[in-house]
């Protein structure tokens, strides 16, 4: 694969590629990210107080409610800011080049994302016995809307700067094999979403689907040259699986429909596959569209 744009992308990490900053830059990402969540509870027990607290952080944890969903994805916040802590302290690199160049970083988010509306929007038409129910009324949806598209947005990009931005182009630095600056972050992206409590048996199988997913994002990053695209392909993504039709459970409490089956059920195996193909077939298209824009 030819990835002439990654080589810009990365030029600012070869400044101080050495492994030990990479890690002590994650042990930073991961100090500020744990501060980010103390500080969110924080905000809940001045408010709230101790009875209130208890409340919204179960809530939170649980993320079956818009509000406690919210909550959950503000917590996001830490994992954003760390990259850019990091990168300025450690890396003497700018926190723009966690992007890449600022007008394709925007085109090509905002393609990627048209892209996948158009995919998703036909896969939506496609005859299935999934039993689907309203979760929140249109006006109450419609209510949260657009607080709801900023948690995704912020959710979204914090991942992409972590993995893409910041891991990917630091490994890349350091390593010429894809099979380790592509690879091993799309690892970690994979592992962190193991979930056997939510999941059961499917859990793997997620895994799976997440590992993809991670793979595809880290070749539009690399082919692309900035994390534009594969952060639409991820906000458009996550916007139908949070905000429009989400699994019973954990991250349901903000989608305008839920699907009657949890994640641990048997026979959302056949759409985790499914969902794989149509991840694929989306990649396929954006990786084609923006390799011409």
């Amino acid at each position: 694969m030819q990835y002439s744009a990654h080589e810009t992308f990365v030029a600012p990490a070869r400044v101080r590629p050495e492994i030990w900053r990479i890690l002590i830059g994650l042990l930073m990402i991961a100090s500020v990210y744990a501060l980010g969540v103390a500080l969110i509870f924080g905000g809940i027990f001045v408010v709230s107080g101790p009875g209130g607290a208890e409340m919204w952080i179960s809530e939170m944890m649980a993320a079956t409610g818009p509000t406690g969903t919210l909550l959950l994805l503000a917590t996001f916040i830490g994992m954003a800011i760390g990259p850019m802590v990091a990168v300025v302290a450690f890396h003497d690199r700018s926190i723009g080049s966690l992007f890449g160049p600022v007008s394709r970083t925007l085109r090509h988010f905002a393609i990627a994302m048209a892209i996948c509306a158009v995919i998703y929007a036909a896969s939506f038409l496609l005859p299935n016995d999934l039993p689907i129910d309203e979760n929140l009324t249109r006006t109450l949806w419609l209510s949260f809307l657009p607080l709801a598209l900023v948690g995704v947005f912020l959710q979204t990009g914090a991942e992409e700067i972590l993995f893409r931005g910041y891991l990917q182009s630091q490994l890349a630095a350091r390593f010429r094999s894809p099979l380790i600056w592509m690879v091993l972050p799309s690892v970690l992206f994979a592992v962190l979403h193991y979930d056997p409590g939510s999941a059961g048996s499917n859990a793997i199988y997620v895994v799976l689907a997440a590992g993809l997913f991670g793979l595809l994002a880290a070749d539009l990053t690399a082919r692309t040259g900035s994390i534009g695209a594969a952060w639409g392909f991820h906000f458009a993504n996550n916007v139908v699986a949070i905000l429009v039709v989400s699994l019973e459970g954990p991250l349901s409490g903000l989608a305008r429909y839920t699907a009657q089956i949890s994640a641990a059920d048997e026979a959302i195996r056949p759409l985790i596959f499914l969902d794989m193909g149509t991840t694929l077939v989306t990649w396929i298209v954006i990786r084609l569209v923006v390799s011409r824009l």
